[in-house]
């Protein structure tokens, strides 16, 4: 476990390394803010809560957390240092989960920095916190399985922009797979069964539902079950380059 955090603090530090991140976070932010209060029409709503500001999270996340996750392993391989790291006496899981927990870190930092708004608005009415505490863990959750695939993919490639478009085709298709327009008409091509399938992996519905207040076991633990899988995954392609 001292070997992972090690990891950890070397990409955090590598984060903060380049100005790369100071912007991260003040875009996050900033587009955050305006989609809530310009966008979201926060104002006009006359409501004490933070709706407008959750629901715009996943298609902020689907622009910024692959930017955090390509330079995972793609940096690595571009600069040559991943075949240093791979002769560490490490296990690659170490590896992998101290990258991935150092960018989902990174990623939980920009969502604390928001933590102004729910005072801002506790200060303006009387909102359900249960609902809005409910809504920032479920962001939390979708960051963490967005840069789990970032991460995946980029173990693939040496390309940082290859990997920032794939993954952000693989979210993107993770996250319209329940829409209504999407499934009606895959409904005519495809069986029921297969139809239902597509749509229960859908990490904007069960966004959704956490975002009303509803932590329902199922849609946490397909979170954690997406974040396991895609750093399997990841581990798996590490460790056959690092046998290879």
């Amino acid at each position: 476990m001292g070997v992972t955090f090690t990891i950890v603090r070397r990409e955090l530090a590598a984060y903060f390394a380049t100005p790369l991140a100071y912007v991260f976070l003040v875009a996050f932010v900033v587009a955050a803010g305006a989609m809530t209060f310009y966008v979201g029409g926060f104002f006009g709503r006359r409501q004490a809560d933070l709706s407008p500001f959750f629901l715009f999270h996943p298609w902020l996340f689907l622009a910024l957390i692959p930017a955090i996750g390509m330079r995972l392993w793609a940096e690595e391989r571009r600069s040559g240092t991943i075949e240093l790291l791979l002769t560490l006496p490490i296990a690659t899981w170490q590896a992998v989960a101290g990258k991935f927990i150092a960018g989902w870190l990174f990623a939980g930092l920009a969502l604390a920095l928001t933590l102004p708004m729910w005072l801002s608005v506790a200060w303006l009415g009387a909102p359900d916190n249960g609902v809005i505490l409910a809504s920032y863990i479920g962001s939390f959750l979708l960051a963490g399985a967005m840069l789990a695939i970032a991460s995946c993919v980029s173990a693939l490639t040496r390309n940082q922009v290859i990997a920032f478009i794939l993954a952000i085709g693989v979210c993107l298709l993770l996250m319209v797979s329940g829409v209504e327009a999407i499934t009606s008409t895959l409904r005519a091509v495809l069986p029921a069964q297969a139809v239902d399938l597509l749509a229960s992996s859908s990490m904007l519905t069960r966004f959704v539902t956490i975002t009303k207040g509803v932590l329902d076991f199922r849609d946490m633990f397909y979170f954690v079950s997406m974040i396991l899988l895609f750093l399997y995954i990841n581990a798996c392609v590490v460790e056959f380059e690092r046998t290879a």
